[in-house]
């Protein structure tokens, strides 16, 4: 039974910072991406960053420039490092990761709040 389980969120101030950290414990086979999501009450959720096990990050452009992923596949964990954080980052942030040999899975976890006070 794989788990994921998110730490870091929390409440700051616009132009704050703020870490998270998502691990993965339990089985889980060779991870080939890790990431987050995030959603916001009355909105769509959104990719935010993802990052590959070869170490190539992608962002969503609203972040680029403030946010950075990074990962430890040895540890299963993927972390995210938000700076100069506005109003609009306010969501529930959700870590994300695909893993499998040659059948991909998709593992999620439950959520951590991000609210950025104006």
């Amino acid at each position: 039974q794989v788990q994921l389980v998110e730490s870091g969120g929390g409440l700051v101030q616009a132009g704050g910072s703020l870490g998270l950290s998502c691990t993965a414990s339990g089985s889980i086979s060779r991870i080939t991406t890790m990431g987050w999501y995030r959603q916001a009450p009355g909105k769509q959720r959104e990719l935010v960053a993802t990052i590959t096990n070869g170490g190539s990050p992608n962002y969503v452009d609203s972040v680029k420039g403030r946010f950075i992923i990074s990962g430890d596949n040895a540890k299963n964990t993927v972390y995210l490092q938000m700076d100069s954080l506005k109003p609009d980052d306010t969501a529930v942030y959700f870590c994300y990761f695909r893993a499998g040999i040659f059948s991909l899975r998709d593992y999620w976890g439950q959520g951590t709040q991000v609210t950025v006070s104006s």
